[in-house]
């Protein structure tokens, strides 16, 4: 299992960190997710290697931007 952060612009808000928790969720091999819209975190673990550009185009989808920490 592997942790990846990530820094998300934009949340503000327990409805914005569901709506990335249910985008990021879809994503194969994920298997925890955390958010916190107040420091702007999310960290993804997964049992296998995830892209980035997943993760990136999943937190798009739910109308916010995201990038690596």
């Amino acid at each position: 299992m592997s942790t990846t952060e990530y820094q998300v612009t934009g949340m503000s808000c327990g409805h914005c960190e569901g709506a990335i928790r249910a985008e990021v969720s879809q994503i194969p091999g994920v298997t925890d997710i955390e958010v916190n819209a107040s420091t702007g975190r999310l960290a993804v673990t997964a049992d296998k290697q995830v892209d980035d550009a997943a993760v990136i185009a999943a937190v798009d989808e739910a109308g916010y931007e995201a990038a690596r920490s």
